[in-house]
């Protein structure tokens, strides 16, 4: 059964932290695919500096066309709005039966699971990766963590927010080195996150 691990999110933009991110956890699992999955959106985030879902899946398909075994998803994008993680594993499911699918998420994300739509439901019947974040809090100290559904990966801390890159862009400052080249270049020929 081929495995693939979902990495959810709304890439608004997409940068190398992802990149570096998703690759480290494909080198490390025994993961077959890692596929990013364009959120149209996430009910925990504001809509209003969200791109087009067009505009972020095609900077998601630039950013990872070298990387064999990652794609792009938009699967969420004909899916009933706000996006709810298990609504979009059980139709993934239901669609590939022959895939076993794992959900990627932050640390902070583990901490706040309780409030997720059907969350002991996802526990119970999906892998679930947990990746390091910087965030307050405490760490390492979520019941989750003890459950055998739910195990950390040791990856690299990536201190680097879309939220952060949109607001440079806005100012007008470098954000090249932390974007893929050619999401730098699609975003830097266009008046995405300018005003």
């Amino acid at each position: 059964m081929k495995k693939i691990g979902l990495f959810f999110g709304s890439f608004n933009p997409i940068h190398i932290g992802h990149l570096i991110l998703a690759n480290y956890i494909l080198e490390n699992s025994d993961m077959d695919e890692l596929w990013f999955v364009v959120s149209p959106q996430n009910p925990f985030k504001d809509k209003k500096s969200l791109l087009k879902d067009h505009n972020r899946l095609d900077m998601v398909e630039m950013a990872i066309k070298n990387y064999p075994k990652m794609r792009a998803s938009n699967v969420e994008f004909s899916l009933p709005t706000p996006s709810y993680t298990i609504d979009t594993l059980t139709y993934l499911k239901e669609k590939h039966a022959e895939y076993s699918f794992s959900l990627i998420m932050g640390e902070d994300n583990l901490k706040s699971l309780h409030k997720w739509k059907n969350y002991e439901n996802l526990i119970k019947n999906h892998h679930i990766i947990v990746y390091p974040r910087v965030f307050e809090g405490d760490k390492k100290d979520s019941e989750y963590l003890q459950h055998e559904n739910i195990s950390m990966i040791e990856a690299p801390v990536i201190e680097l927010s879309a939220t952060e890159i949109r607001n440079m862009i806005k100012n007008g400052k470098n954000v090249r080195p932390m974007l893929p080249p050619e999401v730098f270049e699609y975003l830097d020929g266009s008046s995405f996150y300018k005003s």
